[in-house]
């Protein structure tokens, strides 16, 4: 009785729940960018996304999308429905919708047909945001050429080309369909803004080797970056775009 009861009073959140799900941070918020939504009753139990929830696109008799609803729950951003990824009683992450552009937006959760509140949220071109290494405190997550997670023990080194993985740098080209998880390449439209520090040095622009989504990943984004001599030990690494910077205080792991 007291769990229908909790159900019937619908989702319950606020504006300082809705944050940046690669590190919590509060908004604003990109196109294309993973966002968790925190609070209580927003769904009857946790659901992750496993491959049977994914659906045909639209846009693409091959392509693969993301469900607009998992276990009952959908959020809504604009009163049009976006790809979920995982629901909980007290979480959502979904992704932003891919084609909304810069302004105030409105989101709003409906869990097994009742609706929550709805909280204005701004969308920027790009909020860049890295992701802490769960297995290696205080350094970003970042891979070799080869695929081989960079950490303290197993560094990259000068004159490699490293990728580190971002969220938020926002829409690209070609730009994925609403869910649509991209088989494929695609360049971030506010490139000319994004930069790279090391120590608080500005990479060079012609060591940025790529910088857009991740084929296979929704949401997802990587960084292709050339280490040139001289960088130093283990440095702290910034990125900015769209003039927001990502939270300082990762170190990307180089010997």
């Amino acid at each position: 009785l007291c769990a229908g009861t909790a159900r019937g009073a619908g989702p319950s959140y606020s504006a300082a729940g809705i944050v940046n799900a690669s590190n919590y941070t509060p908004g604003p918020f990109a196109p294309g960018s993973v966002i968790s939504i925190f609070g209580i009753g927003l769904a009857r139990s946790t659901h992750a996304l496993v491959d049977s929830d994914l659906v045909a696109c639209r846009s693409s008799v091959l392509g693969r999308c993301l469900p607009v609803e998992m276990n009952y729950v959908r959020v809504y951003v604009q009163d049009q429905q976006v790809p979920m990824l995982f629901v909980s009683e007290g979480q959502i992450n979904f992704l932003m919708s891919s084609v909304e552009t810069a302004g105030p937006v409105k989101i709003r959760v409906v869990t097994e047909g009742i609706t929550g509140p709805e909280i204005p949220v701004t969308l920027v071109d790009a909020a860049p945001a890295l992701f802490p290494n769960p297995i290696a405190a205080g350094y970003v997550i970042a891979q070799d050429a080869k695929g081989n997670l960079l950490t303290a023990d197993a560094p990259a080194h000068a004159n490699d080309t490293v990728v580190i993985y971002v969220t938020g740098l926002g829409r690209t080209s070609p730009n994925p369909a609403v869910g649509e998880i991209p088989s494929y390449a695609a360049t971030m439209l506010a490139q000319a803004s994004l930069m790279v520090t090391l120590d608080g040095k500005a990479v060079a622009p012609w060591d940025i080797k790529y910088a857009g989504v991740t084929p296979g990943s929704a949401g997802l984004y990587q960084i292709n970056l050339y280490l040139p001599e001289g960088t130093g030990n283990d440095p702290e690494i910034q990125v900015t775009a769209g003039n927001l910077t990502a939270q300082t205080g990762l170190k990307l792991p180089l010997r």
